[in-house]
């Protein structure tokens, strides 16, 4: 057995910080438990030199291993531990293009880049393929993506992606955004906005967004694609095909920063801060989640491709995990709940304890 150690990478987020190293071991584990058949041992959290690691033994690592796990979200190093020297092992991420593309949008609401990769990550793991997530193209499908991050993280790893969100300027920030993101890195792409028409009448708006990560790759037509509507989650199904996701990601409403809403019609929605219960049967908004997701789940799950995964991550303070677990059931999905899918809970601040939830389209 050979001893290996992780580098936890600084986060700008204090409190997310205080949580990297439980949160990647968690990660890890998952990883070892899935997709690399179960050789990763003694996964613990060590200080060496007064810096926080994540240690394992495992033999010797292939290539496809390190190609895996050089995706981990906290991810900064990775070495060989050969006494009391670290012997550095060359990462190979998938990532595409520079970090700017997930860290640049500053704004209030948004999920930390390193927990929606992670939240990525550990739901491809759920896949029949977990190895497909390194050597082949799931789509990913955020339900409720905001001002895109989910996004981004998929364009970083070369997927195609998809999007919805009914706040309207959601929408139009994360279609300025990448339009000039693009621009300025000289990224060829085309982009374009057009409203969505269901009998007529117009239902939503759609961006399309064709790229490539080389002017080569654009022009041979190795392209990759980002759409996102503008439009209700609940209503998924009006905008995309049965069976076109392998990968749905997606952050709950905390009921702090977002809340779920329902109309008289039954509509269902992520609304912004501040957003105030209606009047005069207008919408009224919801602390909690699990109305919001026991309306949209089951659309969702018809999205899946058989043997795909859908993970959420969610606020415990206004929603149970056995609550979450049953909506996914009663849909037809396999919820992962071994103990490895059971150590991501943790604090983002004094209202709200974010954990995550991950399950299975069978593929029979």
């Amino acid at each position: 057995m050979t001893a290996y150690g992780l580098l936890v990478s600084p986060s700008h987020n204090r409190v997310y910080a205080q949580s990297a190293a439980a949160l990647v071991r968690a990660e890890l584990t998952v990883f070892g438990e899935r997709a690399l058949g179960g050789r990763l041992g003694d996964v613990r959290e060590t200080e060496i030199g007064g810096v926080p690691y994540v240690t394992f033994d495992a033999d010797e690592l292939t290539e496809l291993d390190i190609r895996l796990l050089s995706n981990l979200s906290s991810l900064y190093a990775l070495f060989q531990i050969e006494g009391d020297l670290l012997r550095p092992v060359p990462l190979q991420p998938l990532d595409l293009f520079g970090s700017d593309l997930l860290s640049i949008q500053k704004y209030s609401g948004k999920t930390n880049e390193y927990f929606t990769k992670l939240l990525l990550n550990v739901t491809a793991m759920a896949m029949d393929s977990p190895m497909d997530l390194v050597t082949g193209r799931p789509r990913v499908l955020d339900p409720m993506c905001g001002r895109g991050t989910t996004l981004n993280q998929a364009m970083m790893y070369g997927l195609d992606a998809a999007g919805i969100d009914i706040d309207g300027k959601d929408f139009d920030a994360y279609a300025a955004f990448i339009k000039t993101w693009l621009k300025n890195n000289r990224v060829k792409h085309q982009a374009e906005t057009a409203n969505i028409r269901r009998e007529k009448a117009v239902i939503g708006r759609r961006l399309h967004v064709t790229l490539g990560a080389s002017k080569e790759r654009y022009k041979s037509g190795e392209t990759m694609e980002i759409t996102v509507v503008n439009g209700d989650a609940v209503e998924a199904e009006r905008f995309f095909r049965p069976a076109s996701f392998d990968l749905i990601v997606t952050d709950a409403p905390y009921g702090v920063q977002h809340g779920s809403r329902r109309g008289r019609a039954g509509d269902s929605s992520r609304t912004a801060k501040g957003a105030q219960p209606g009047r005069g049967g207008k919408a009224r908004l919801s602390r909690s989640p699990v109305e919001l997701l026991a309306a949209a789940v089951p659309g969702w799950a018809r999205l899946l491709r058989p043997g795909g995964a859908i993970g959420i991550s969610w606020n415990t303070f206004v929603g149970r995990r056995e609550q979450l677990a049953g909506i996914l059931a009663a849909s037809g999905l396999e919820v992962q709940d071994s103990e490895s899918y059971r150590g991501f809970r943790h604090r983002v601040d004094q209202a709200i304890s974010r954990d995550l939830i991950v399950a299975r389209r069978p593929s029979g």
